[in-house]
């Protein structure tokens, strides 16, 4: 029987630098009340200058290293989940690798945004099971303050980012009781153009142009159609969700925790109403650093294994909606 993957190792990396909404109201016109009502948003993380997803990535990473006992030496391959890559290219993986002094092996970038977490777990777990690799590191790391359009123009979505990063090795479960039971993925491409960034595109010639700078809504900058990407992701969620615990031969009623993608306090409160799960089974920590697209999973997976709400016996999913759109779940028994 081959054994099932594991998350034998975790770490995280925050910024120092805290903006809280108030900091906001003063480079544009909204209030602490304006984006807590509407996103659950408090505060999130920005970056120093010259500060990159690999640099956050890096260091988060050997925090998971040394949570799992081994080096990078041990690590047969690395997947890095990001949409904010330090550089257009190399793959940010390549320069991850580089920082933690890695020897030649496998390293590339899953750049599935909100979903890049789960992408790079079932990429990852298909290369464990598969006899491709026996520990690989899985890094969601995302640096958005830098692209951001700060100013009233482009508040509703400047004000849900921040930047953090956090990683896991897995490995074989050394109980085959425990681990990652199944993952489930989707996207719908029909919809792509109610969240994203549309320029600088390789499509065009120039890529960016003056005028991408310009106007009521530059196309450097991410755009969002809000309600229309809520109305989805509280109904992406909840299916997607059921379809993995059922996969499994399980039901809502079995499980513990549910640690969504942290991509707006309401979404995860309708998601919890639709299931019937209590405010403690599900984990939030948007509140303190906001939408951290690929981090935002395994950085509120952390904390939930900090504070106990996840250990042994437990049965957690883990469930993302995003830009794509692109959706999934992944159903652990800890």
């Amino acid at each position: 029987m081959i054994a099932r993957t594991h998350i034998l190792g975790i770490g995280t990396a925050i910024p120092e630098h805290v903006v809280t909404n108030d900091d906001l109201s003063r480079l544009m016109e909204t209030s602490d009340e304006w984006i807590a009502q509407r996103t659950g948003i408090r505060q999130r993380r920005h970056i120093d200058v010259n500060t990159g997803p690999s640099d956050l990535g890096a260091e988060a990473a050997r925090i998971a290293l040394d949570d799992a006992g081994i080096g990078i030496d041990a690590i047969d391959a690395i997947v890095f989940a990001t949409l904010s890559p330090d550089i257009d290219w190399p793959a940010a993986a390549a320069l991850l690798a580089r920082k933690l002094g890695a020897r030649p092996m496998p390293a590339f970038d899953v750049k599935n945004q909100c979903s890049g977490f789960l992408y790079s777990l079932a990429v990852a777990d298909a290369l464990i099971r598969g006899g491709r690799a026996s520990r690989v590191l899985v890094v969601g790391a995302e640096v958005h303050s830098s692209g951001l359009d700060l100013t009233t123009r482009g508040r509703e979505v400047s004000v849900i980012f921040g930047d953090a990063a956090a990683a896991v090795v897995l490995g074989p479960s050394p109980d085959p009781e425990r681990g990652l039971l199944s993952v489930h993925l989707h996207a719908e491409g029909a919809y792509a153009e109610r969240l994203w960034i549309e320029i600088a595109a390789s499509r065009r010639q120039p890529r960016l142009k003056p005028a991408d700078l310009e106007g009521d809504k530059p196309a450097v900058y991410p755009g969002m159609s809000g309600r229309y990407v809520f109305k989805h992701a509280v109904t992406r969620f909840p299916e997607v969700i059921r379809e993995a615990l059922a996969f499994d031969g399980l039901s809502v009623a079995d499980l513990d925790i549910l640690i969504p993608h942290q991509a707006n306090l309401r979404i995860s409160q309708a998601v919890a109403a639709e299931l019937g799960l209590s405010s403690d089974q599900v984990v939030n920590n948007i509140e303190n650093y906001g939408n951290t697209t690929a981090a935002s999973i395994p950085l509120a997976l952390a904390e939930a294994l900090r504070d106990g709400r996840v250990g042994p016996g437990k049965t957690v999913c883990l469930a993302a909606f995003g830009a794509g759109f692109t959706w999934g779940a992944a159903v652990f028994r800890w």
